[in-house]
């Protein structure tokens, strides 16, 4: 399915990256470390939506000063994710599973919420369909848990079915990939007192 879409999305990847290279000055992907199945580590990859601007001590400035208008309507309709396909291809996601988060998270998962490491992570799950990046970290990953407890290809063809209807509809989704929430490894500092 992955090298079948990639190959029909293959026209708009290529206009994508041709902009963004104008747009990201020569910079059309984002690129960042994430924990996949049994923790392995790899890259995930996606059309980069913010530029790397930075204010006068040469920190990153917030996200929301940094995503570009293309940026914000790559994000809307998903196409920020269509080089994840390429992740599929190579093994390292699945098209649906837990997404795949920041690795300095790792040590603050509950023995049950580590279970969303035992399969590969997904471009979308179910945590996606139920709210996508508005829920709070406990909900999300009790989704993720809930996933991996309940894997069956009803249930993967249900979340494929309803993350194209979110999509269409442009429904739930944030500019922010954490949404504006605190991060979880700082949330979980604060929860362990």
């Amino acid at each position: 399915m992955a090298v079948f879409g990639f190959v029909l999305l293959f026209p708009i990847f290529l206009v994508i990256w041709v902009i963004l290279l104008f747009v990201n000055n020569g910079k059309p992907f984002f690129l960042q470390p994430r924990p996949g199945k049994d923790e392995k580590i790899f890259s995930i990859i996606k059309f980069k939506s913010m530029t790397d601007k930075t204010d006068e001590n040469g920190k990153l400035l917030p996200d929301e000063l940094r995503v570009t208008k293309f940026g914000t309507f790559l994000r809307k309709s998903s196409l920020d994710e269509i080089p994840q396909l390429l992740s599929i291809i190579k093994g390292d996601m699945s098209l649906i599973g837990p997404r795949p988060l920041r690795v300095r998270y790792l040590p603050y998962y509950t023995k049950e919420e580590n279970l969303r490491h035992t399969v590969r992570p997904g471009i979308t799950g179910l945590a996606q369909i139920s709210g996508r990046n508005l829920l709070d970290w406990d909900t999300r990953l009790q989704k993720d848990v809930e996933y991996v407890n309940n894997l069956s290809f009803v249930l993967d063809v249900k979340i494929l079915f309803k993350t194209a209807l979110k999509v269409l509809l442009r429904k739930d989704v944030a500019l922010d990939a954490e949404s504006g929430i605190p991060d979880f490894d700082e949330e979980r500092k604060k929860a362990l007192g």
